[in-house]
This record gives C-alpha cells, sequence and structure tokens, in this order.
C-alpha cells in the first residue's frame, strides 16, 4: 500500500491547533487555542482547496471538536466544541458565529478536554479536568448521567457503542461504564496518564476492541474485559491522539512531532511535521484521509491516493519544512558529536524499523536528524539538532534524567518544596499539567505554573505563539490571580511562595490578559456583518475604525505599565467607541466590545469619567445595554462584572465604583444565580475589591459603609454554600475575611446568623485544598479573637 502524502495545508489559525475531526470527505473541522473552530469545506479536488469560515468564536482556548451527523431537524449534522470556558457549545455547521447557538451545555466545573458523539448521534460524551465526564442527550440538550469515581482529570472518552462508554483518566486508570451512567469496571495496565482511545475495528490481527495511549508513549491494546492483547512501541514522548482508518490500521500523533501510522503490530510510516506537538489526529471513514493539527497553528490533510494529494511543489514545501526545522537538543538526548558516523552512513547502512532515527554529523560540523522510511528504503532528513535559545548548556540531573531546568515550589508551610523538572523542548503547559498531576494538586493552578516555567526560562520555549506569553486567552477571558499574591507572573525558582497570612487582603484583583490582536479582528469581522446587514446605527464608520486601530498600541503599554503621555486621549476614544458598540450592537454581537471595556477600565481613568451623549456614565451604559438581563449570555455578563472589577485600578475608578454601588451591586447580584463558573469567579473578585475599597476608606467606621458590608456579607455566604469551584470558593472567602476589618457589628452579624460558619464547614467537607483551608483558619481566629476582646 502506498505512503500517505500531503493533500493540503490549511492555514488560518492564530494559535495551535489541539482538536481536528473528519466527518466527511468534503468537510475538516478544527478546533484551536485562538478560540475559534473552524469548517473547512473541499471546494476543488484536483488539487484540494479548502475554503475556510469561522464556525465558533469562544472567549477562551478551544481544545476539542465532534460532529454529530445528520438527523431530522439538522440535516447538515452539528459541531461540538468545549475548552477552557467549561462550555460545550453545538452548532450548525452554516451558521455564523455571531448567531445562537443550536445548544450550549453547561455542567463542567473545569476545561472540558474531551469530546466524543455516538455513532447513532443520540448522545455526546465529554470529559473535564473536574474529575468526570458527561453523557448529553441530542435534542434534549440536558445531562443525562455523570460518569464519576475518577481521581483526576478525564482526558478521553470514547463513545465505544449504544451501550458503551469507556473514559481514559490523569490517574492512570481505564473506565467503563453504560451511557445511564452505571460503572461497570477499571481497566489497569497503563503507567502514566491516557490521554487517548479509539475504537479497533474486529478484523485488527490482535482481536482488540479499542486502543489506548497517553503519557507512556506506548499504544496499547484491550478487549473490552481489560485483557491486553498488544502493545504498540514506537513514539519517543506523549502520545496525544489515536485514530482508526477504514482500513483497521490505526493512526497516532503525539509530542515527539510525529504522526504515525500502525499495521498490525507494525509502525509502516511515520510523518514527520515541522512544529513540536502534533496535537490531533482524525480519520476520514468515508476515503481513508487523515487529517492533524499541531502547534505550528496549521491544519494538514494527508491521502494515499495520488489524485488528492496536493501538487509537487506543495508536497516538496512540506518536505523541506521539516528537513529545515531546528531539533532542540533536549528532545533527542545526549548528543556526542565527536562519537557521530558521517553522512556516508546513510549511503552504508540501512534501518532496522520504520521512524528510526539517528545522528548524524554533517560535513559543516552540524549535527542533523534522519528518520528512515521503510516505504522509501531510504533516510529521511526531519531537521538540525541545535542548543534551545536561552539554555547555558548546563543540565541539571532529577531521578536519574538531566534537565534544563529543576525548580523548588513551595506549596505549603512546613513541608519540603516539590520538584518541578522542566527541558526546554517541553511544552510549558504539559510540563505544568504532568507536574500537577503527579503532586496530586488542584489544576486551578495549571496557568499559573505555566506562566512561571515560561517566565524563569527567559521565555526560551519552543513551538509557542508569539502573541504574547504561553496560556494568554485569546479574548482574555480566563487568567487565575491568587488573592494575596502578585499578579504577575513569579520571578523566583520558588513558586508559588509559602503562604503568609491572607488577611485581610490589601492588593487590588484585575485581570488583563488579553490578545488584543484578535478582539480588534472580531470586531473588524461583526462590523462587517452589521454593515452587509444595513444596520446604519450601529455600524462603525472609517473614522471610528481609525480609532480602534489608533488606541491599540497605547493599551498595549498602558496595560503592560509602559504608557507614553500621549495614550491618554486615544484611550478617552476607545472607551467611547466600546460603549457604542456595547450600547448599540445586538446582544449575540458584544462580546469583544465587552472584552475592550473590561481592559480600558483598567488602563485609563476616563473609563470612569465617561460621560455619553445624554450625560449617562459608563455604568448606565451597560444598564441600558441590558447585558445583565440576559441570562442565556453569561460570558457577557462576566465581562461586564470584569469591567467593573478592574475600575479598581484607577482612582478615578475607585471613586466612581463607590459612588455607583448600589447600581452595581443590584446588576450583580441579581445575574450571579448564573451557575457559570467564570461568571462567579469574576463577581468573587469584584466583591474582593469592593471589600478591600470599604475597610480602606476613611469612611469605613460610618454607618452606611458598614451596611454595604453586610449586604456584600450577606451574598458572599450564598456564593460560598452554593457553588462548587475552588476558585470562586476561596476568592469569596478572601472577600469576606477582608470584610470583617469592618469592625465589630459584622462580625457579630457573622457569629449569631451562623451562616458563614455553617458555609465553610460545608466547604471543609468538598474542598480539600490547603490555601482554602488556611483562609477559613485565618477568618475563625479573626471571630474568636473579637469574642475573646469582649
Amino acid at each position: 500500500m502506498s505512503d500517505f502524502k500531503l493533500s493540503a495545508s490549511l492555514e488560518e489559525h492564530d494559535d495551535d491547533v489541539r482538536g481536528v475531526a473528519f466527518p466527511h470527505s468534503k468537510l475538516v473541522l478544527s478546533a484551536s487555542r485562538d478560540a475559534t473552530v473552524r469548517a473547512w469545506k473541499l471546494i476543488e479536488t484536483e488539487p484540494p482547496q479548502y475554503d475556510c469560515s469561522v464556525s465558533s468564536h469562544g472567549s477562551a482556548f478551544i481544545n476539542a471538536v465532534a460532529y454529530c451527523p445528520p438527523a431530522k431537524g439538522y440535516p447538515d449534522g452539528l459541531i461540538v466544541s468545549g475548552g477552557k470556558d467549561t462550555i460545550i457549545e453545538v452548532r450548525e455547521p452554516g451558521r455564523e458565529p455571531n448567531t445562537d447557538a443550536e445548544a450550549l451545555l453547561l455542567g463542567h466545573a473545569h476545561n472540558v478536554c474531551a469530546l466524543d458523539v455516538s455513532s447513532d448521534g443520540k448522545y455526546i460524551v465529554s470529559g473535564s479536568w473536574d474529575s468526570s465526564a458527561r453523557v448529553w442527550g441530542v435534542g434534549k440538550w440536558e445531562c443525562e448521567a455523570r460518569l464519576e469515581g475518577h481521581q483526576g482529570s478525564v482526558w478521553a472518552v470514547l463513545a465505544y457503542d449504544q451501550d458503551t462508554i469507556i473514559t481514559g483518566c490523569a490517574d492512570h486508570g481505564i473506565r467503563i461504564f453504560n451511557p445511564s451512567g452505571k460503572f461497570l469496571h477499571t481497566i489497569k495496565g497503563s503507567t502514566d496518564v491516557v490521554r487517548a482511545l479509539c475504537r479497533v475495528v474486529s478484523s485488527h490481527p490482535s482481536g482488540a476492541d479499542f486502543a489506548s495511549a497517553g503519557n507512556d508513549g506506548v499504544i496499547r491494546l484491550w478487549k473490552l474485559n481489560g485483557k491486553q492483547v498488544g502493545e504498540l512501541n514506537g513514539h519517543e514522548s506523549f502520545i496525544y491522539s489515536l485514530a482508526c482508518l477504514p482500513s483497521g490500521e490505526l493512526v497516532s500523533s503525539g509530542e515527539d512531532r510525529t504522526m504515525r501510522i500502525w499495521k498490525g503490530n507494525e509502525c509502516i510510516q511515520t510523518i514527520t511535521h515541522p512544529a513540536i506537538s502534533v496535537w490531533g489526529v482524525a480519520a476520514c471513514l468515508e476515503n481513508g484521509d487523515i487529517v492533524s493539527g499541531a502547534s505550528d497553528k496549521k491544519v494538514r490533510v494527508f491521502s494515499r491516493a495520488k489524485e488528492r494529494q496536493a501538487a509537487q511543489e506543495v508536497v516538496q514545501a512540506f518536505e523541506d519544512s521539516v528537513k529545515s526545522s531546528s531539533i532542540p537538543k533536549q528532545q533527542v538526548g545526549d548528543v556526542q558529536k565527536e562519537k557521530l558516523p558521517g553522512p556516508e552512513f546513510l549511503q552504508q547502512k540501512s534501518g532496522t524499523k520504520e521512524g528510526q532515527v539517528i545522528m548524524i554529523k554533517e560535513d559543516d560540523g552540524s549535527v542533523g536528524a534522519y528518520q528512515w522510511s521503510q516505504g522509501a528504503q531510504s533516510w529521511m532528513s526531519v531537521g538540525t539538532v541545535v542548543d534551545a535559545v536561552g539554555s547555558s548548556g548546563k543540565k541539571t540531573d532529577y531521578l536519574g534524567k538531566d534537565y534544563d531546568y529543576v525548580f523548588d515550589v513551595d506549596i505549603e508551610d512546613g513541608k519540603p518544596p516539590l520538584k518541578l523538572p522542566y527541558n526546554l523542548s517541553q511544552n510549558p503547559y504539559e510540563a505544568a499539567t504532568k507536574f500537577i498531576q503527579e503532586n496530586k494538586l488542584p489544576m486551578t493552578y495549571l496557568d499559573q505554573v505555566a506562566n512561571f516555567i515560561t517566565t524563569n526560562t527567559q521565555g526560551a520555549t519552543l513551538g509557542q505563539s508569539s502573541q504574547g506569553p504561553a496560556g494568554s486567552d485569546p479574548l482574555g477571558t480566563e487568567s487565575r490571580y491568587r488573592p494575596g499574591e502578585s499578579t504577575s507572573a513569579a520571578t523566583t525558582s520558588s513558586f508559588p511562595q509559602s503562604r503568609p497570612k491572607i488577611l485581610p487582603q490589601t492588593s487590588y484583583l484585575s485581570i488583563k490578559t488579553a490578545n488584543l490582536r484578535t478582539i480588534r479582528k472580531k470586531i473588524e469581522e461583526l462590523n462587517a456583518q452589521l454593515a452587509n446587514e444595513g444596520d446604519a446605527d450601529a455600524v462603525l464608520n472609517a473614522s471610528q475604525l481609525a480609532a480602534l486601530e489608533a488606541m491599540m498600541k497605547p493599551l498595549e503599554q498602558s496595560l503592560a505599565g509602559t504608557s507614553m503621555a500621549t495614550a491618554d486621549e486615544a484611550l478617552k476614544d476607545g472607551v467611547g467607541l466600546s460603549m457604542h458598540m456595547v450600547t448599540r450592537w445586538p446582544a449575540g454581537q458584544q462580546l469583544p466590545a465587552l472584552d475592550l471595556l473590561r481592559l480600558l477600565t483598567a488602563a485609563t481613568p476616563a473609563a470612569a469619567s465617561y460621560r455619553s451623549p445624554e450625560g449617562g456614565t459608563l455604568v448606565d451604559g451597560l444598564v441600558n445595554s441590558k447585558v445583565f438581563e440576559d441570562p442565556d449570555r453569561p460570558n457577557n455578563i462576566m465581562l461586564a462584572v470584569r469591567a467593573f472589577s478592574n475600575l479598581f485600578e484607577t482612582m478615578q475608578g475607585r471613586i466612581a465604583a463607590n459612588r455607583e454601588f448600589d447600581t452595581i451591586y443590584t446588576l450583580v447580584e441579581g445575574s450571579a444565580a448564573n451557575s457559570n463558573r467564570n461568571l462567579t469567579i469574576a463577581v468573587t473578585t469584584l466583591y474582593v475589591n469592593y471589600a478591600i475599597l470599604f475597610t480602606t476608606s476613611p469612611s469605613s467606621a460610618q454607618q452606611s459603609t458598614i451596611n454595604r458590608g453586610k449586604m456584600l456579607m450577606d451574598h458572599l455566604i450564598r456564593i460560598i454554600q452554593s457553588t462548587v469551584d475552588s476558585e470562586a470558593v476561596y476568592r469569596g472567602l478572601v472577600a469576606a475575611g477582608t470584610l470583617l476589618g469592618l469592625g465589630e457589628e459584622l462580625r457579630e452579624m457573622v457569629k449569631s446568623s451562623r451562616g458563614l460558619e455553617e458555609a465553610m464547614q460545608k466547604v471543609e467537607k468538598a474542598v480539600k485544598e490547603p490555601r482554602i483551608k488556611g483562609v477559613i483558619g485565618e477568618i475563625r481566629e479573626l471571630t474568636s479573637k473579637s469574642e475573646a476582646a469582649r
């Protein structure tokens, strides 16, 4: 059988492509860290050409995409996607991203990292960092079952058949359930995190029912009863994805830059990518083609059929990009150049297996990497081995392996630091994930640890987008900041630092991470749609679009703390422009405008002093926009609440927030019943800032301030009692503990009602994080001291 060759290279994403699907021969789907899902429709066949459209534009990383086959009411099927915002979106392929989705599936408390759809299209199964998988009825759009018992993130899910669901977990376990949620049994045998699952055809020579793979780099073949019937070795690092071809062959991809084709127990082809991570693969059951998604932001289609392969110059360009790619020395291990064979070896010796990699000392003194192709019966150049940028060349040994860095991480007072090993060839997020899982830490630390790695290696990472630090969120919708800790990345090798007393909180919190280019691009796309629809009152004119462009650099400088004197006027114009969009654009198109406003409230005092032509304030404008009256759009509400939180970054903003407290509290308290995790975190962040403002104000002893504190405390107790998210609970506790500083009247209210104590007792049973335990202890200490003083 002939080898796969490049069919098409699809280049529209702005960040890593994390998930792919291949529903049929004329449609490819991709999901990316750039917060988009894209649909690629085949428009020409020889050579293949695709037309790209944005199917969904979310508010944070999108990690997984799946396809629900056509059914009554959905003649074109449905695109299902999920990611960091915890929401699973279901959308018809032809719908514009600004229109309402068919359904938004809410229930997961953390990042959605895996999706699959049953072959009959009747249910969707999802996996999440919240240690659960869920089953959702198609058409009913409700959670029909929660698959429990996992002791870590559920990285992989497989709707095996009408009666069987399989999950792969960070706790190394594979679990079998039925769709009603009944747990059947656990399959043990994996030695590390399970990251991928796929169905195996009945004709496979091993007799396996399904395959699994993960961080140990091994593909295992299993019967449903738990018997292992085969093992495929060849990958040199994490395996992220598996798929099965109509021929029965398996396809795998991973952190070793490769996609591999397996026939029986043998790897018959290795396709190296010019990227660090090949995150996802999927197979077209109609024609046997393959699609991959990688860290170089590209989607690639491969085919064995000559008529579906790309033009020769396109194939050659791909092969040349692989040859010219730089391979960090850390990825291939210790290379002793003086002992390497010369180029003559390539002509004298054949490889022993498909995908075998050797190092050659080139005539110019460089070290080249070559990979054996069994099909071509020759060595293929796959790159040049280089020292990673920023590497000192010195290695540190940890558990018998050499690393560029081994950090000490202090998690809890009185306990020895944890070791965080890292090589520059690694993806910071994968290293952080592995560290968190091995040490059984909460996944809420992920962004912090990854950003810490990036900062403390002087940005010397490979395969990352240049649009800001690793982990920055497109549309800026989820960065976790710990109350009591700096909002900037750590700069010492001890992270997080040993925790001092948190209460009272004295530093205002803000959420300013964003990809300004993505926000601007989305605003321009939506404005063009409004222009096509003839909405003259809403559409931005040429001068307003120029103002949008003019504000980008000053806004970036202001947020980075390098603002120039000329920034004020451009940012002032930006506030008016944002309010124009927030108040005049349809609700379904307000998201990027609200995100821009959220950044401006932190960047300039002009946001606090804004007045509309009618004399209304920024808060008045948000009231009139009816953002808070639309509970079906929790992300819009969340960004508006974040805009309120960011007001506290400037003195003028704090004055405005204090003046407008009654209105802001009414808006926020009325919307907080929504179970959206990000919204709850935004609300508790806002309340932390108000608690600081009230307790540090000269008017803190006035009855009006105390009464406001009581209002916040009442709502905080309700949030702490009802939310299951540890980050929201933590911020709520910090806000409540800080409010105790308002004086004896408020502390007496808390003691007599016992509402806060009951809420804390409930939290202690549900959440075991040391930081939460510490804050609860501080709150009890504050209240007990008050009693003793009397």
